[in-house]
């Protein structure tokens, strides 16, 4: 089989087991190659010819087989802050509790104990706020939501982290 055919083959699966977003080193892994320059290449033409989509720097997903586009956000999210704690909060989890009535349609607003950034993909626009507070002190307020997969922060938490970083406090509802 071809080295591009078991790169679809391996996207396929992976979109069948619940995921579906990769980053070359993962690709190069799950096709037992070294991540050298030449694989980073290969999957840029990969990109090029369409196959692949790149959805952030260094993350990709089949054009052919992409993600469940209702739950792929999220997927990105875990990818680019892997290694920290990051969970829903902010506008994007007041709005899902109901807190505020506006509905974020293209944002998701994620408190990361890693680097802040804006990153636009093909799916919305994600945006990582850092905070300095002790993991410990987070946790108590956080639940899992396994549809998405990815930790959200309770309201009160929502609303302390949206004080705590000096956001638009107009949109609350009385």
């Amino acid at each position: 089989m071809k080295k591009t055919d078991q790169l679809l083959f391996v996207f396929a699966n992976a979109v069948k087991a619940g995921g579906g977003i990769h980053n070359a080193a993962e690709l190069a892994f799950m096709l037992e190659q070294p991540c050298t320059p030449a694989f980073i290449k290969f999957l840029a033409d990969r990109v090029k010819s369409g196959q692949l989509r790149r959805v952030v720097k260094g993350l990709y997903e089949s054009a052919l087989t992409p993600p469940e586009p209702n739950t792929a956000i999220y997927k990105i999210i875990k990818k680019l802050r892997s290694d920290v704690l990051s969970y829903i909060s902010l506008e994007s989890q007041l709005s899902h509790t109901g807190d505020i009535s506006q509905v974020l349609m293209d944002r998701v607003t994620v408190v990361t104990k890693g680097r802040s950034g804006t990153f636009n993909t093909p799916y919305g626009v994600i945006e990582l706020t850092h905070t300095k507070k002790p993991v410990g002190q987070i946790m108590p307020n956080l639940y899992f939501d396994s549809e998405i997969n990815m930790y959200r922060a309770n309201t009160e938490q929502a609303l302390t982290d949206l004080k705590h970083c000096q956001r638009n406090l107009h949109m609350l509802e009385q």
